[in-house]
């Protein structure tokens, strides 16, 4: 039996869940998340749980029985409570700047960078900080990958855009004179 798929996930006040034959659709006071199901994998609600099973034991069923209970976890989460992953901009001349709903970054280039913000996810600019929030767990995951990866983190001076808490890996620089 799966560890993660055999656990119940409860169901918080407030929350509504529709099981339908090929989709659960959960929505609460954030918004709306819907889901396909996977093949193999059954999803019934008893009292203020659902419990997730599967047909089989084959490999894929066993994997997608685990998968199922996360992604249903994570949309009871994110529309109860929501999701928010933090940035850092490190670097002399970097600066972030909300505009609407675009992101304005000078981050050592040319030009200025404008990232547009999708529908269902906020964004909030504090200094060199970016908090980016949204009820749907893989979208602010996305978003915040963007960004990233717009000037990612470089190992010798420590400059771009990090996720708060990311520890980077420093490299020492040339080695052919003694310091």
């Amino acid at each position: 039996m799966s560890r993660v798929g055999k656990l119940p996930v409860k169901l918080p006040s407030g929350v509504n869940v529709e099981i339908g034959s090929d989709a659960i659709v959960v929505s609460g006071s954030k918004g709306t998340l819907s889901q396909t199901l996977l093949p193999g994998v059954k999803i019934t609600q008893e009292n203020n749980q659902i419990i997730v099973t599967r047909d089989n034991e084959e490999q894929i069923y066993r994997s997608n029985h685990g998968l199922m209970r996360s992604l249903i976890d994570n949309m009871i989460v994110g529309v109860s409570s929501g999701f928010e992953k933090k940035l850092e901009i490190n670097g002399v001349g970097f600066r972030v700047a909300l505009a609407g709903s675009n992101l304005k970054m000078q981050l050592g280039l040319s030009h200025e960078v404008v990232y547009k913000i999708p529908e269902g996810i906020k964004a909030d600019v504090a200094q060199n900080t970016i908090a980016i929030s949204g009820f749907d767990k893989q979208k602010v995951g996305q978003v915040a990958a963007e960004i990233r990866s717009l000037k990612k983190p470089e190992p010798y001076k420590g400059k771009g855009i990090m996720y708060a808490g990311e520890r980077i890996i420093r490299k020492s620089g040339k080695s052919g004179k003694d310091k």
